[in-house]
């Protein structure tokens, strides 16, 4: 017999008491990180620098969801404006030719209920999302000191890595980040896309995925030359949609809130629909909307408190993240 898989609340987050001290540290080295690439390249996040494309649409939640979703945004059905940026993971502005993760951020503007940061209301729901379904690393500490030897180049990355894991484990670690990066991707319209890292709903937990619509299209070969012009021209012929979904937690054993590295067993949901209407990226107003997106905020922790990012790794980019606005000018809220 078929076990039925339940959603429970019986998650827990495991805070440590050094984590106040440790995240001001992973902020300041990388602001380092930000004011050196931004010399080179001007003002720009710390991670993501590369806007791909920027458009805009609606999030319709829909009727039938199911009952661990009827919370926050999910809570009744509605139809809500959507901002998305779209971007390259790394810290440099490379060919979208280069090995890279693949991001999309949505910012979920009219959002009503209290603020995730506890300063007041909700300015948006926001959902940052990656063609990767875990996070890379189990913890931040790991992540930061990868990323800040990735700074300084691929000497500086593989002294890194045989200096932490040795000179067995250290290339086979290499290796496995070249695979993360390598992974196949066929673009922002017809690949699947995670959140990899949970949040609350309500009193759940949940990973979030968006799933493209067949309408979307296929996968061109000749996308990875442009993401950004493969992404623009399907949008000018036509809408995009997308699934969003939710994952819920079961047990500590199956669905970890800790380690951003373990994948969830749990099934998907759909709990809502993300439509880009037909608009055109290169026109006078794509440009400007471009321009507006790219200044923009987009942050887990710009959220609304029943949808609080968990997780040892969500509450280091609380911090991390706000540094970053600060470094680049964005207007945010006090963390």
């Amino acid at each position: 017999m078929a076990t039925t898989l339940v959603p429970s609340t019986e998650w827990k987050e495991q805070i440590e008491a050094d984590e106040a001290q440790r995240y001001a540290d992973y902020a300041r080295r990388f602001a380092v990180i930000q004011a050196r690439k931004s010399a080179r390249y001007g003002a720009g996040r710390t991670l993501h620098r590369k806007q791909i494309a920027a458009a805009q649409g609606t999030l319709e939640v829909l009727p039938d969801v199911p009952s661990f979703a009827w919370h926050g945004l999910f809570a009744v059905p509605a139809r809500y404006d959507v901002l998305a940026r779209l971007s390259n993971g790394g810290m440099d502005r490379a060919s979208d030719r280069t090995p890279d993760i693949r991001g999309l951020a949505l910012r979920v503007l009219g959002v009503r209920g209290d603020s995730a940061l506890g300063n007041g209301p909700a300015r948006s729901q926001d959902f940052t999302l990656i063609n990767q379904e875990v996070f890379a690393f189990a913890r931040s500490a790991e992540f930061v000191d990868f990323v800040e030897a990735a700074s300084q180049g691929n000497g500086a990355l593989l002294k890194f890595l045989l200096r932490r894991y040795g000179l067995i484990a250290g290339p086979r670690q290499l290796l496995r980040m070249v695979g993360i990066a390598t992974k196949s991707f066929g673009g922002f319209a017809t690949e699947p896309l995670f959140s990899g890292l949970p949040m609350a709903c309500g009193p759940y937990a949940v990973r979030v995925r968006l799933l493209p619509g067949a309408g979307n299209g296929v996968a061109a070969a000749n996308a990875r030359d442009d993401w950004g012009a493969d992404f623009s021209a399907r949008l000018k012929r036509h809408a995009l949609q997308w699934d969003l979904q939710l994952q819920p937690y079961l047990s500590e054993a199956l669905t970890p809130i800790e380690d951003a590295s373990a994948n969830w067993s749990s099934p998907y949901s759909t709990v809502a629909r993300l439509v880009l209407p037909q608009q055109d990226c290169g026109s006078a107003q794509g440009q400007a909307l471009a321009s507006r997106v790219e200044a923009d905020v987009f942050d887990p922790w710009q959220a609304l408190a029943e949808h609080r990012p968990l997780g040892e790794v969500q509450r280091a980019r609380k911090v991390v993240y706000y540094e970053s606005q600060k470094g680049r000018g964005a207007v945010s809220a006090p963390a």
